[in-house]
């Protein structure tokens, strides 16, 4: 269970860098020949930190978790002074991380609450 909780606090740093980075990609939305910036996607980061569920009976059946693949589709937009920032995709970033840092937090509080409930501290 230690893996899942180091990956949702690895998610959590991720999505807090990429709101820096889209941060100030808004704040140069106006500065001629500012090209915008991204983050590695997350998925990429970590395709290769294997995570597999936990056979805790062995009447369960063997499984495999992939992580989803993200595909993003860079629009060519460029104003006449050359920059490179599309608010409306920016913006579609914010809300996106917004959902998936709750995302991450509600699953942190479920996993943290069955492992408090096994523990014998939970009601």
């Amino acid at each position: 269970m230690a893996d899942l909780f180091a990956l949702a606090e690895q998610r959590l740093e991720w999505i807090d860098q990429r709101q820096r980075v889209v941060a100030q990609n808004i704040a140069n939305v106006d500065t001629p020949d500012f090209q915008a910036r991204d983050l590695t996607p997350f998925d990429q980061l970590v395709r290769n930190q294997p995570v597999a569920p936990a056979l805790t009976n062995p009447l369960h059946m063997a499984g495999r978790v992939e992580l989803a693949s993200l595909k993003r589709e860079t629009p060519a937009e460029r104003s006449p002074d050359g920059n490179g920032v599309g608010l409306e995709g920016q913006l579609t970033k914010v809300a996106q991380d917004e959902t998936n840092a709750a995302l991450v937090g509600n699953l942190w509080k479920s996993y943290m609450g069955m492992y408090m409930t096994a523990l014998g501290h939970g009601g």
